[in-house]
């Protein structure tokens, strides 16, 4: 068990220290002075509205939070208490990919006196709404820069035959119905965690569907991904590189961005790799995309840093503060 635990700590960590440094070793000695050059000719102030933009994106999924607790608490949430529990979860989901969420519930069920389940299974939805989205981007992605990505593809498969794009979304649509049909008749253990999954989709949407204040939910549901797609923007700009980029390369990047994250601990190496190579697609120098994409990342990664021992801090103190004042009343 522990070897397992251990297991999954190292291996995301590894790997992405893995992509980044078969990455690095094609670079030469002047590549890595065109990238330094590049971070420093960069506009500070831009970087600057980036990070505050992040912030506020982490700011408004707290308040989001609470129209999941509201329901079952009781009571209305402390908002400081819900904003220092998401600061955790991202400096813990750093360390230990994935357990962010669980130490986010636990916070806000010891603090708040909820029931540990109950606010597991909100963090649970906000989780899938933001899965959907994500999906919601890719699919987005695809279809922008459809003729760019088949284009680019066509280089590495051009053997395929006559109507090769109809042959793989063939094969993969029946690849997906022959899956959908073996998850719903079979009783494997891998069957039954995909169909506990879609249940747990379905029990968030019919929940976030159901509650008082869903036009409130996605109006802020929406500010949030459109933060995050405007940060990167913004860091965009700050480079002579990748400031007259199209609106197709700001989402291509967002969403291979995305993704990476997900394959390592923050995007630890994957991150500035994947969208380096997005932005070769777009002309942007190897270089040159390496400054942007690790300007990004270490920009947005220090301040989650900061703001989860941050929070770390004030917790307990906030929470002392207000034990004190009801004592007293």
């Amino acid at each position: 068990m522990i070897l397992k635990k251990t297991l999954k700590i190292l291996l995301p960590l590894v790997f992405g220290v893995g992509v980044l440094f078969l990455f690095l070793r094609g670079f030469s000695e002047q590549q890595y002075q065109n990238v330094i050059t590049s971070i420093r000719r960069a506009d500070i102030r831009l970087i600057v509205l980036s990070v505050l933009l992040g912030l506020l994106s982490h700011i408004i999924r707290a308040v989001r939070w609470k129209y999941l607790l509201e329901p079952f608490a009781g009571k209305r949430p402390k908002t400081w208490n819900l904003i220092f529990a998401v600061g955790l979860s991202y400096l813990v989901n750093l360390g230990i990919p994935r357990s962010g969420e669980v130490a986010r519930a636990l916070t806000v069920a010891k603090y708040e006196n909820l029931p540990f389940a109950r606010v597991m299974g909100t963090v649970i939805t906000e989780r899938i709404v933001d899965t959907i989205i994500l999906l919601l981007f890719v699919l987005a992605g695809l279809w922008v820069e459809f003729d760019m990505i088949s284009g680019y593809l066509d280089q590495y498969y051009q053997n395929l035959p006559k109507g090769k794009w109809f042959i793989l979304l063939l094969s993969l649509t029946i690849l997906l119905w022959a899956g959908f049909i073996f998850t719903i008749k079979s009783e494997s253990v891998l069957a039954r965690k995909i169909k506990n999954f879609m249940a747990e989709i379905k029990n968030g949407v019919f929940s976030i569907i159901r509650s008082r204040h869903k036009t409130a939910f996605f109006i802020q549901t929406f500010l949030i991904w459109f933060l995050y797609v405007l940060m990167l923007y913004v860091v965009m700009l700050a480079f002579d590189e990748t400031k007259g980029l199209p609106s197709g390369a700001v989402l291509l990047s967002f969403v291979t961005g995305s993704l990476s994250i997900v394959l390592s601990n923050g995007g630890i190496g994957t991150y500035p790799v994947f969208v380096t190579e997005t932005l070769l697609l777009y002309g942007v120098s190897k270089d040159g995309g390496f400054a942007f994409s690790l300007t990004m990342w270490s920009a947005q990664t220090l301040v989650l840093i900061l703001f989860g021992i941050v929070s770390m801090m004030m917790l307990p103190a906030v929470n002392r503060k207000n034990a004190n004042s009801q004592a007293n009343a």
